[in-house]
């Protein structure tokens, strides 16, 4: 009789596509018994297994969904080589609250000062609050929009980047874009305006953003609505890849060192 239960219990928990209990249900019993749990307990247990699986499916799917180049959580960013920069405004950004309020966040600075990373890490975190997101640069996001136009599928594109509830435009301003490419990127861009949240990453200041869309009255209308209630944080300090590079060259040993010359000593001595 027990045996049946269990059985059909299973074919139940299939039909309901429970599919973490399903696999569980036998392992939980065993506990259940072992530690005379009430049944609210069993239960309890069995369904909290189903929805934490189900949570990090989902993580994984959004994460996958975002295409990130590198993971790189906040976690791993060095904020004590950061002079200048709020760990708390980056704290607060983490609460997802700006995409909530489709508010921007605009990282200015440098190539090299973890403007990427910290981009990066405010995704992953979106993600992990089950917010739709998408890491794209801006020469790819051009030219991907470019080709789509071409292939007569322009609309489907801007319709899938218009679902995404953070957009993350990573290095604007390291290629300029042609006059095609900048009408469209502004499309995109400007269109989420008070509806969906966009992060952007820049080596330039926003006087010099006439260099990336050429046509100094888009410029301004994209920058009025990108900085509208931004959150404009600007990266000022040295590069963390030239402070890396300095480490590498100071810590390679000098040719003839002591060791060496005392290598080579020997070696003539034994030849001698």
């Amino acid at each position: 009789m027990k045996a049946t239960i269990e059985m059909v219990l299973k074919q139940n928990l299939k039909e309901l596509k429970l599919s973490t209990m399903f696999t569980c249900l036998a392992e939980h019993l065993r506990q259940a018994s072992e530690t005379h749990q009430s049944y609210e307990e069993f239960l309890l247990g069995l369904t909290e297994t189903e929805l934490h699986v189900r949570a990090e499916k989902r993580l994984t799917r959004r994460l996958r969904e975002a295409k990130f180049p590198l993971m790189k959580p906040l976690e791993e960013f060095q904020f004590e080589q950061a002079a200048g920069l709020d760990a708390r405004q980056i704290r607060q950004l983490c609460s997802g609250e700006y995409i909530c309020q489709h508010r921007n966040v605009i990282f200015l600075g440098k190539s090299g000062t973890g403007k990427t990373h910290l981009a990066t890490g405010l995704g992953i975190e979106a993600c992990k609050q089950g917010f739709r997101t998408r890491f794209v640069t801006g020469c790819g996001l051009a030219n991907e929009l470019l080709e789509a136009r071409e292939e007569r599928i322009l609309s489907r594109l801007l319709k899938r980047y218009a679902g995404y509830e953070l957009l993350i435009v990573d290095e604007l301003g390291y290629v300029p874009f042609s006059k095609s490419g900048a009408e469209l990127l502004f499309q995109v861009l400007a269109e989420r305006h008070e509806r969906k949240s966009v992060i952007v990453t820049t080596n330039l200041g926003f006087a010099e953003w006439t260099q990336i869309f050429g046509e100094a009255n888009l410029t301004a209308a994209l920058l009025d609505r990108l900085t509208h209630q931004a959150a404009i944080i600007t990266c000022s300090w040295e590069s963390y890849r030239l402070h890396q590079s300095l480490r590498q060259q100071f810590a390679k040993p000098e040719k003839g060192s002591r060791k060496t010359r005392k290598a080579g000593s020997s070696d003539n001595a034994s030849e001698g």
